[in-house]
């Protein structure tokens, strides 16, 4: 259920929404076999550029702050902040209105552990939940895909990955349409009224799954890429193993993509499915926001093999950040401008919502032409047209931690050569596309906008951290040539 994002989301990698600057990946060495080293301990900070920043630039009262105080404050409150929104939305008593919701909760904080605001788990709920989750595994499984190999990982690591997205995608969304809507085999408006419980239980289960992934990377990891800092609640915020995989299936892919993906576009869907149930209609608000959803995930599918190249993937670990992020931060956040047109329609004028469509679309289009040319760079290393002419690109040479040489060349061309962090230009102006349909009467609507805003900002200080201590001089070599960080010709 996302990601763009961006994203969403600083090495320099090839492609997906929420990655990186460009770089070729063309390492110079080959990379070695994957293979398994249970019980041993390696020194997370030095194998992997997980964290928002590296322990030795940091001071010891920041590292309290960004090792400790800052992951654990999520792991308390961002349960609750989900089940915040979700009742804000759904209530009527408070109408979408986020003052009405805090001014009741401060005349009485224990409210919140009623089943008003803290449903309990139901099996209604936990039925959706698990057949959704086995479908995608079925699908992933025996839809017929190619394999594809990712880029070498920090210790010199290839994973590999199954291609199968948009085949799973559209089957998936068929499958929803046509048992749900159309054959009426299951209500699927009844998923907004058990979204509550839903999360709940997301919540409850990706919990006890999150201890458990912080003990197999810990002393069953499936690859030399895990490990420990030493702090166990920073290890397991963001995880002690980089790529999980049973067998040759990568959890990473199942969990971000398969469910988290499509879960994000099935809810919308079900979400419109419960305004025609109340309304009568499909408004063109909820119409055009869906539309553009729809689109940008069959997009990221079309693209998926990008992004194993994004900093999801490639370089934070699979812990409570990424694993009940995606299982619960997603559904109950990236839903949300579908989540509130369902009980709060809205009749836009045809020529405002036909204007918004295609905007949303010419935002799609740019970040998938923005990719493109990334991976034909990618692809050809180098040798390729970009706007008419080759490409101009750095030679960048760097270390693993198996101490090998390698080097990557970083495109200067196209898009890449207006801002270093071009992609995130367009998936900021997308998110503004989808959420416009919602109106300006709350500003719940407006939370999604708000975090990818604020996520990709602060990505943005990621990034060029990330970059400058794996390439030092070539990095600053790039910045000369690409001097604009973020918006071409103003920051």
């Amino acid at each position: 259920m996302v990601t763009t994002r961006s994203r969403s989301k600083g090495d320099i990698t090839p492609n997906g929404s929420n990655s990186q600057p460009e770089e070729s990946a063309s390492d110079s060495t080959k990379p070695k076999t994957p293979k398994k080293e249970s019980g041993k301990h390696h020194d997370l900070a030095k194998t992997s550029s997980s964290h928002f920043y590296d322990g030795d630039y940091r001071s010891g009262l920041m590292n309290i702050i960004y090792d400790t105080l800052f992951p654990l404050s999520l792991i308390i409150f961002a349960p609750p902040f989900m089940l915040f929104l979700r009742t804000i939305c759904s209530d009527p008593e408070f109408n979408g209105s986020v003052e009405l919701a805090v001014q009741s909760l401060l005349k009485n904080p224990f409210e919140f552990f009623t089943p008003r605001w803290w449903p309990s788990p139901s099996w209604a709920a936990a039925t959706y939940v698990l057949s959704f989750s086995l479908l995608q595994i079925i699908l992933w499984v025996f839809l017929p895909g190619q394999w594809w190999k990712a880029t070498v990982t920090p210790s010199g690591q290839t994973p590999i990955y199954k291609l199968n997205g948009p085949s799973s995608y559209f089957v998936t969304i068929a499958v929803f349409l046509i048992f749900g809507p159309y054959l009426k085999w299951f209500n699927a408006a009844k998923v907004y009224d058990e979204f509550g419980a839903m999360l709940v239980t997301l919540n409850y289960s990706s919990l006890i799954l999150c201890v458990l992934l912080y003990f197999k990377g810990l002393y069953y990891p499936s690859s030399s890429d895990h490990g420990s800092t030493g702090n166990p609640i920073r290890d397991f915020f963001w995880g002690t193993e980089l790529h999980p995989t049973i067998g040759r299936w990568n959890l990473k892919q199942l969990v971000n993509c398969r469910i988290g993906m499509t879960g994000w576009i099935i809810l919308n869907l079900a979400f419109a499915c419960k305004q025609y149930e109340l309304k009568g209609e499909i408004t063109n608000s909820m119409f055009v926001s869906c539309a553009i959803y729809v689109i940008y995930i069959a997009k990221f599918f079309w693209w998926e093999h990008g992004y194993f190249n994004s900093i999801d993937i490639m370089h934070d670990r699979f812990g409570f950040y990424i694993f009940w992020g995606i299982l619960n931060w997603v559904p109950g956040l990236y839903t949300i401008v579908p989540m509130y047109l369902a009980t709060h329609p809205i009749v836009l004028n045809p020529i405002y919502a036909a204007l918004i469509l295609v905007f949303g679309v010419a935002m799609i289009w740019l970040n998938y032409n923005a990719d493109q040319q990334r991976l034909l760079f990618r692809e050809t290393d180098g040798n390729c047209v970009i706007w008419g002419k080759k490409p101009d690109f750095i030679v960048a040479k760097y270390k693993t931690a198996d101490g090998k040489e390698r080097e990557n060349k970083l495109l200067v061309g196209g898009w890449w050569g207006v801002s270093r962090h071009f992609n995130y230009v367009p998936e900021i102006l997308l998110s503004l596309a989808w959420t416009l349909p919602s109106g300006f009467n709350h500003l719940i609507s407006w939370s999604y906008f708000i975090f990818i805003c604020t996520l990709l900002i602060h990505r943005l200080k990621r990034d060029e951290e990330r970059c400058f201590i794996k390439y030092g001089k070539y990095w600053e070599e790039y910045k000369k040539k690409v001097p604009y960080n973020f918006i071409p010709f103003v920051v």
